[in-house]
């Protein structure tokens, strides 16, 4: 069985999380400016990329490496298209981290935006270690509703999504990075028009 991940269209998705009603695209990509800008590094490896959001926000005079993972291929075609003035600096990678025989390259920071919690903590961990990063920066969703997905007029392209979600829990999340040799450097919430809320966790390697 695939991921569900694989069969959902980008436009559903950035269509919904654009939605006034909803704001998460606006929302992840004012907080990515700062993730992609508060450490020196000059790799990032971003978790989960679709179509690229926040990409924009890339110093090229700093960041010489940006490798964008996603479990869908169509996802990496239409950012590659988009960002295709970085160049030879973005590097696409399919891959699914549910997998066990996956292979990633080092990079100074990773980001994993809103994507723990459809891998869970053991497997972050994996992929973590593997990466080997001197910075992780993750945004999850904490929802105060019964539906980890907002309504709206595209919720059905997510129907196969609860296969795979993972409820998040800050404490859990801090322990599970903690576990692999980091520290917690820094947190921040920012509120959502429909009750959630993202909140941001920033470790360096111990």
């Amino acid at each position: 069985m695939g991921n569900p991940w694989e069969k959902i269209k980008l436009d559903d998705y950035e269509n919904h999380m654009s939605l006034e009603s909803v704001y998460q695209l606006q929302a992840l990509n004012e907080m990515m400016k700062g993730q992609l800008q508060s450490e020196k590094v000059s790799s990032v490896m971003i978790l989960g990329v679709a179509g690229g959001n926040g990409l924009e926000h890339i110093h090229t005079d700093r960041i010489k490496k940006v490798y964008g993972v996603d479990v869908n291929r169509d996802f990496l075609v239409q950012c590659g298209n988009r960002y295709g003035y970085l160049g030879n600096i973005f590097e696409p990678i399919c891959a699914d981290l549910l997998r066990d025989d996956i292979q990633l390259p080092h990079a100074d920071l990773l980001v994993a935006n809103l994507l723990v919690e459809y891998i869970g903590y053991p497997c972050f961990q994996r992929v973590a270690t593997m990466v080997a990063p001197r910075y992780i920066s993750c945004i999850i969703q904490i929802n105060t509703g019964d539906s980890f997905v907002s309504d709206s007029p595209y919720l059905h392209a997510f129907d196969g999504l609860g296969e795979v979600h993972h409820q998040m829990e800050e404490d859990a999340l801090t322990n599970h990075v903690q576990e692999i040799g980091y520290v917690l450097s820094g947190r921040m919430e920012r509120s959502l028009p429909n009750g959630k809320k993202f909140v941001q966790f920033d470790f360096v390697k111990q």
